[in-house]
């Protein structure tokens, strides 16, 4: 996608509040992989990502960045744990897995699009098929009709889904489970090992009309879709698209203590080559990893970034610091994103005839007490306001619902949320109290 790093900024600014030295490391990222793009292939192969690291408390936005960014330009994303990951030797996650993670990313986006593209002709014979299958079960409501006269009826029904609770019996495709062959390793298709090897098992379930319509569908595109070219596809995103985002970096950043525990430098030397630029082995093929964008993050309230190896600093050059949210931060969280907890709740609510507002004291309010409730003991950023929603909220969503009643206007202002957010509010205070 040709954005400026301006327009990222923009774009991120939709969904997050602050944190602009973080965004803009971001969109410089993202524009320099547009410019690499451009060059020639000498060029280009010379031209490695910045790597990020960014640190802050949990809850600012570190790793709602990275989603969307990736969101924004439909890039193959995952994220990781660091934690979850141990050194050779060990049972446990292998570093390689992130890579293979990204791949299947990558392949489930290249065949989502694919499938967008064959969609319509998917459909047009995924309703043949179903229209037969409702002439023969509804075969005695034909009489004299003629055949194409009375099908056309059916399919005219069909698209009306006046036959989408309709359970009927058809044939479809047996998915194979995946199995986990090894504790803490992923999960093994033999299907798709052994490929054509295998016979393509079909069963008959008992399923509603609109299910068994989303299954044909997929059949049909999956016959329609060119799998060596969705593959082919998948891996060349994954090398020059693909953003890893591994998270907890911190947590294996401490120095060594000697106690029997996984050496965490062990972890960091497993990572460095897959962030160096390595050659993992998928079952789609191989993948380079040079190019891949590998952003990591982590609140580093013990250790520090100078705590991890060298080698792995040297592969992290941009370094970017994310602030604690103040309650200027919070009132733009609850007005000026999209689909703010303010309009999800209001949603939520409206599906059982409650108009909620809220005054712009009231939003005021929430965001002083969650501001305070940080302050004064574990900051957990943006996430404070769920709880304290949740708790504000608790005796609306608990009394509406439960019949046909007219739509009722219900208008959260300060005072309401004073004396529903009271308990929260001394447990704030005496808090101030204890040693």
């Amino acid at each position: 996608m040709d954005l400026s790093p301006k327009q990222i900024v923009n774009e991120l600014n939709k969904h997050i509040i602050g944190q602009e030295e973080a965004k803009k490391a971001v969109a410089i990222a993202l524009r320099n992989r547009y410019r690499r793009a451009k060059l020639s292939p000498e060029l280009r192969d010379e031209i490695t990502p910045k790597n990020i690291i960014m640190k802050g408390p949990t809850g600012v936005g570190k790793t709602e960045i990275a989603r969307r960014l990736a969101k924004l330009v439909k890039a193959p994303f995952i994220k990781v744990e660091a934690t979850k990951y141990t050194e050779v030797g060990y049972v446990g996650k292998d570093v390689e897995g992130m890579v293979r993670d990204l791949v299947e990313c990558a392949v489930r986006l290249v065949k989502d699009e694919k499938t967008a593209e064959v969609r319509v002709k998917a459909t047009d014979v995924a309703e043949k098929k179903m229209v037969k299958i409702l002439a023969d079960l509804k075969k005695n409501d034909r009489g004299e009709t003629p055949r194409e006269i009375f099908e056309a009826n059916l399919l005219e029904s069909l698209r009306k889904g006046v036959f989408d609770s309709l359970v009927i019996e058809a044939d479809v495709k047996d998915e194979p489970r995946a199995m986990e062959l090894v504790p803490g390793g992923g999960a093994i298709n033999l299907g798709s090992i052994f490929g054509e090897m295998l016979p393509q098992k079909r069963k008959r379930r008992k399923l509603t009309v609109k299910e068994a319509m989303r299954l044909f569908i997929d059949e049909e595109a999956e016959k329609l879709i060119d799998d060596d070219a969705v593959t082919e596809e998948a891996l060349r995103r994954a090398e020059n698209d693909g953003i890893i985002f591994i998270d907890e970096i911190d947590k294996i950043a401490g120095k060594e203590s000697g106690n029997i525990d996984v050496s965490r430098e062990g972890v960091q030397r497993d990572i460095l080559p897959i962030v160096e630029g390595t050659t993992v082995m998928t079952k789609y093929g191989a993948v380079k990893t040079d190019f891949i964008l590998f952003i990591a993050a982590g609140a580093f309230h013990v250790a520090r970034v100078e705590d991890l190896i060298p080698e792995l600093q040297g592969r992290f050059p941009v370094s970017v610091e994310l602030q604690s949210l103040t309650k200027e931060d919070f009132i733009n969280i609850l007005t000026n994103t999209e689909h703010s907890l303010t309009q999800q709740y209001a949603v939520l609510l409206a599906v059982d005839n409650i108009d909620l507002k809220f005054t712009p004291d009231a939003i005021e309010a929430i965001a002083e007490i969650s501001e305070e409730i940080n302050l004064t003991s574990e900051d957990i950023g943006a996430r404070r306001l769920h709880t304290v929603m949740e708790f504000l909220l608790e005796d609306i969503s608990f009394n509406a619902g439960g019949g046909d009643y007219p739509v009722v206007p219900v208008e959260i202002d300060r005072k309401y949320v004073e004396e529903h957010l009271s308990k929260i509010t001394k447990d704030r205070d005496l808090k101030k109290y204890v040693l």
